[in-house]
């Protein structure tokens, strides 16, 4: 029995020893893929039950763990659709099945149909965002993900749904009679100023808002003005009064006359419905009453006409913007990251991908930065941990190893021999 033992026992070293090479041959090999993480070897020891005066030998079992928790370096790339996660937390991806992974390979690429893709084939997954909220995600799930498509190839047109107009109207204007007033839409009305804003209907087209301000009423407390919007298309001819249609919206201002801003019992928003667009308030907060020309002082409004994707880009939360022809700039997706109570026992697939097992516990979703996860890196890709003169030299120590099991193997398999030619 102890000489069979002697030889189990060297055979047992040998293969915890191919085992070792196994490793590191997979480690060298990968020292250059991105994302990849190092297996490791590490050995126990099995000892058998002993009996008196004779000791019974065991073996060594290999077991092999994963370093995923190790942070590769980053390196720099010219690509934005490249990422990397810096710190804790993997990219969701999903085969074509729709089977969730998860990864620390951020090499996206698009296919033909605009679906981003990493080396392996699989695609990367994200919450859709929707008029610009930010998505909810899954806490505990890998649901509700979808895969990120970048072609948007339809054209989007938006229409206008807030919008800013802040003037100066001047303290020395002279007051408006009422039967001359813009709202009356007569062809003797005048104003005290005037200005347009260019707006955009449902289908994208732009629709410019003739702007009226009148000087109603002045005390010595405060001064009201009117304020007319009408549609520049319904103009006379030449321009102005009276308009073949009434006006859009009307609303009266007050002004303090001692501070020159609006009185708190003002109004400071004016209401307008854009022919075929939409509803929405012209914020008037910041107009002031001052001894000075009429001039605009701050003005803005949303919506754009049709326009095509040109490109995208991620930013450092994840989101992934559309950006447009005509310069808009459009949230369309944001990606979460993913992460386990033990990473490095997470189960490694083809592919530099891991799937979540019962040891991993259970997986937790949040967004870039959120919660203990890991910030993103946008061009910039997670290289291998995988440090060669390391693996080189446990391939020699694995070697050697290899070498002197295999001559106590040799040892026991002569003593046998010797035993045996004894009967001769």
């Amino acid at each position: 029995m102890g000489l069979y033992g002697v030889m189990r026992t060297g055979v047992s070293g040998m293969n915890a020893q191919s085992s070792k090479l196994g490793t590191v041959a997979d480690n060298i090999a990968n020292s250059s893929t991105t994302g990849y993480k190092r297996a490791a070897s590490e050995f126990s020891s099995l000892v058998l039950s002993q009996g008196s005066g004779t000791y019974n030998s065991g073996g060594v079992e290999a077991q092999t763990k994963y370093a995923i928790t190790d942070q590769g370096a980053l390196s720099y790339t010219t690509s934005s659709l490249d990422l990397a996660v810096e710190g804790n937390g993997f990219f969701v991806v999903s085969d074509k099945e729709g089977s969730p992974m998860l990864t620390r390979a951020g090499s996206f690429v698009p296919t033909d149909e605009g679906y981003l893709i990493n080396t392996a084939g699989y695609y990367l997954q994200g919450y859709p965002i929707s008029n610009g909220a930010t998505p909810t995600t899954v806490a505990n799930g890998l649901g509700g993900m979808e895969r990120i498509n970048i072609s948007q190839n339809r054209l989007e047109a938006v229409p206008t749904d807030e919008a800013t107009l802040w003037t100066n109207v001047p303290e020395d204007a002279t007051i408006v009679a009422a039967a001359n007033l813009p709202s009356t839409n007569a062809a003797t009305a005048t104003y005290s100023a005037k200005t347009s804003l260019v707006v955009y209907d449902n289908l994208g087209n732009e629709v410019t808002l003739d702007v009226y301000y009148s000087k109603v009423t002045e005390t010595a407390a405060d001064s009201d003005w009117e304020v007319a919007i009408y549609n520049a298309a319904d103009a006379a001819a030449g321009g102005g009064f009276p308009y073949s249609s009434a006006a859009l919206s009307t609303q009266t201002l007050t002004f303090d006359v001692t501070t020159g801003d609006l009185t708190a019992a003002s109004p400071t928003v004016i209401n307008v419905t854009v022919p075929n667009g939409g509803t929405f308030d012209i914020d008037l907060e910041q107009s002031t009453y001052l001894a000075a020309d009429f001039t605009v002082t701050e003005v803005n409004a949303n919506g754009n006409a049709p326009s095509s994707v040109e490109d995208v880009e991620f930013d450092e939360n994840g989101t992934l913007y559309a950006l447009y022809a005509n310069g808009d700039r459009r949230a369309i997706y944001q990606i979460p990251l993913a992460d386990v109570a033990s990473p490095d026992k997470l189960t490694p697939v083809s592919g530099n991908l891991y799937r979540v097992s019962n040891e991993s516990g259970d997986v937790r979703v949040g967004f870039p930065g959120e919660g203990g996860l890991g910030n993103l890196v946008v061009g910039a890709l997670e290289n291998s941990n995988v440090d060669l003169a390391s693996e080189l030299t446990s391939m020699i120590e694995s070697q050697r190893s290899y070498t002197a099991n295999s001559k106590v193997f040799k040892a026991g398999s002569d003593l046998l021999e010797e035993l045996v030619n004894l009967v001769r």
